[in-house]
This record gives C-alpha cells, structure tokens and sequence, in this order.
C-alpha cells in the first residue's frame, strides 16, 4: 500500500491569533469542535482512515491540553509501528529559536523524521475541516512521477483572496502561483473546473495547504534556511524547477481561521445533511474515548441540533445549536445558533451544595443567548442576555470577545447573574 511509505507531518500552527480568545489557554489544533471533539482529530482521523499511522504534530504554544489529548486518545499497539509523536519547538546546539514558519518547523525537525523510514512525506495544516482519502492522493502523486503534489480546490473569486492560486497544464502539472492575489488580480487567474465547479462559479484552484513532498527533495530543501514557509517561498520556488502536480479536490474543505470561519463551520453540523458527515462509517472521526453517561433532557424543545455525551438539559428551548459534553443548561433558558463547548468535568453534589450562593457551571435559568460561542468550564448566572449580531462592534473585556458580530464567552469565566449584552 501506498501508505506504508509516508509519514504525515500535521502542522499545528503559530500562536493562532486570528482563533483569539479560543486560543488564549490551548493551542489551535486543541480547539474543541463538533461538542466532543478537537481540532487536531480532523486530520489524524483522514490519516488513519487512509491507512497512515505514522504521525507527527508539530506545535510550539499552548501545549498542555493538546498533549494530553494526544496522549489520551492515540494508542496503537505496541506490535505495530503505528504512532502520534508531539513534537514542540526545542532548542537545540544549532537552533535556539522557535519555529519561524512551516518549512522552518519542518526543518527544526527533520532529525525526527529521518529516524523513520519513508518515501512520501505527507504535510497537513492541523486547522482545516474535510474528509480525504490520502492514499488516493499519493497514488496520484507516484502515477505522475511528481515530486511534489498539491491538493488544490476550486473557489470563488472572492474567496481567493485568501489563498495560494494555481494554475495547471493539461496534465495538472502547476505552471505558475500567486499567493493571495488581490482582487483584480485574481481575475486573471482562472482555470477550467468541472462543470459542477462552474455553476457554482468556483473557477480558481486554491491550495489547501496539503503537501506530499519525496523525501529527498524535502531533505535537500529544508537545507536552504534562508526560506521559513512553505505557501510563500517553498512552492513558488519550487514550480518550474521540480514537476509539482496540482491533485484536484472538489469535497467539503474548510479553512478554520478565525472565529466566524470556526462558528459556521460548528453550526453546520446542525443542518439536514451536513456537508461534514461525523455518520460515514468508512470515515470516522477518532477523538478521546472518554466514559460518559447519556444526556438528560428535560422538557426541553429541540430543532437542528447536536446534543453531546453526559449533558443536563432543562432548557426551553435550543435551536440550531451545538451542545458540548458535560453541559448544564437551566431552566426557561434559550440558545439560537450558539456553540457551548460544556466542560472538563461535572461538580459533585456536594461541591453544588457547599457552594449554592455561587454561580455553577453551566447556563443558568432564564437565559437568553444567540449568535455566541461558550468556551469551556464557563459559569453563566442566571437571567443572562447575550444576543450577538452586526449591530455589535468588535469589542473585548476580561469576560468576553465580540469579533465580526459573534460573542466568544472566554475560557473558565463567570457572568453574573443579570449579565446582558445585546
């Protein structure tokens, strides 16, 4: 199998600024999604579903919650060669600075992955939302006698902007790249798509940022220091001068951020059918096994939502909604289109009953919350109002975020009983 012959090298990014206040207390690949998951398993699920079980995450900050989620989910059998090795940014006799860039973080660990043995190196960003068959995508690459391969997926014009644009021969060999091209130029950077990619006028081939590179031109390349990211300088110096093939993509694909781009993505999985299927017993999605119990609901009413393990429902209303696990929610209370992540843990009845006077975790009775994320472990009192929406401006204090109209509840806070935002 193709598999047998790649590593996957997951990228866990810089200090994800643009997933703020998310990433305040954790790492972006320890983002939770989905109320039971966290980001880092997107891509280590496509890995193991495509056969391809030998991991590295690459991370420098915030790393303690990813660590133990890796550690505590990712065990394979000591018979096996199968592993998911963390490995943050190290100083070392020859580098004693952090990772300045993807190829700088490949390159300050090379030394790991030259203990292993392997013809492909499979790179992958530990921030984006799609369901691939990578053995596909390295037999594409080994077909074509490339050296190194793209997947690339159509977008709108309007969404290039964002992106690393290509365009491709008649054999899907890339001839040139812009990295996000402004937007007239962008105009001149069209490409012929499949019919279903016209109609919706996805007619630019973006980069995904998913990389399969031989393993000795990855080693010759990373011996260039000079260069310290991938999408800016590696591929554009590459193209020309090495066959680089573009692998064409036309799935579900999500780009997680910042924190509207992280929003919508959640409260997709509340629709009829989801872009996203967390259903397809061919391409699960692995997260931490943990031993809960069944949620409880309590004349509640319930639409287009996604309720996850061991939470205590009394709410009156939750409408295109994510729960997370282990979450509380009063009674009288109402979420619209908001993501409450839960909590690490319950607190004990007597834990309740020694502390009545306070505010527990969880959402009180009484509230009114739409258009907001609620972070983990947060204690929201009673007769709460947080509406979010454009009417709001961007604003922080030390209990909230609001960015592009939605409220972000930071991470382990309380609102007071009364709390109104709207």
């Amino acid at each position: 199998m193709y598999a047998d012959n790649v590593i996957a090298i997951i990228l866990g990014g810089g200090q994800g600024s643009r997933l703020y206040p998310l990433t305040a207390k954790r790492s972006k690949p320890a983002v939770p999604i989905a109320g039971k998951y966290r980001l880092v398993d997107i891509p280590l699920s496509n890995c193991i579903n495509s056969n391809i079980n030998r991991m590295f995450v690459l991370t420098q900050f915030n790393s303690a919650s990813l660590n133990r989620h890796v550690k505590n989910t990712y065990n394979f059998s000591l018979f096996s060669r199968a592993f998911v090795d963390l490995l943050a940014a190290e100083q070392t006799m020859t580098n004693k600075s952090w990772f300045q860039g993807t190829a700088d973080a490949v390159r300050q660990s090379m030394h790991h992955f030259l203990n292993h043995d392997f013809k492909y190196a499979l790179i992958l960003s530990g921030d984006q939302l799609y369901q691939m068959d990578f053995n596909q995508l390295i037999q594409k690459h080994e077909e074509n006698k490339a050296r190194i391969t793209i997947a690339t997926l159509p977008v709108r014009a309007e969404e290039g902007v964002e992106f690393g644009i290509l365009k491709t021969d008649e054999n899907s060999f890339i001839t040139s790249f812009i990295e996000k091209p402004n937007a007239q130029e962008i105009l001149n950077w069209k490409s012929d798509v499949s019919e279903a990619m016209q109609a919706e006028k996805r007619f630019y081939l973006a980069s995904m940022g998913i990389y399969v590179f031989d393993r000795d031109l990855l080693v010759e390349l990373m011996s260039d220091e000079s260069t310290n990211d991938f999408g800016k300088e590696i591929i554009p110096q590459s193209i020309g001068k090495y066959p680089v093939l573009s692998y064409p993509f036309e799935g579900y694909w999500t780009d997680i951020g910042n924190i509207r781009s992280f929003y919508e993505a959640n409260l997709g999985f509340t629709d009829p059918l989801p872009d996203f299927n967390l259903f397809d017993n061919k391409k699960k999605i692995y997260t931490n096994a943990r031993i809960l119990p069944t949620s409880k609901i309590t004349d509640s009413r319930i639409s287009d939502s996604v309720i996850a393990d061991g939470c205590i429902i009394h709410a009156e209303k939750i409408e295109h909604s994510v729960v997370g696990i282990r979450s509380r929610i009063g009674k009288g209370s109402i979420l619209k289109r908001t993501y409450m992540m839960g909590s690490d843990a319950y607190q004990s009845l007597k834990e309740i009953e020694i502390n009545k006077d306070k505010i527990l975790m969880g959402v009180g009775e009484n509230c009114h919350i739409e258009n907001a994320i609620i972070d983990k472990n947060c204690c929201i009192g009673n007769n709460v109002t947080l509406i979010g929406g454009t009417h709001l401006p961007n604003q922080e204090n030390d209990l909230l975020v609001v960015s592009g109209g939605i409220i972000v509840v930071k991470k382990e806070v309380t609102l007071p009983h009364g709390y109104t935002l709207k």
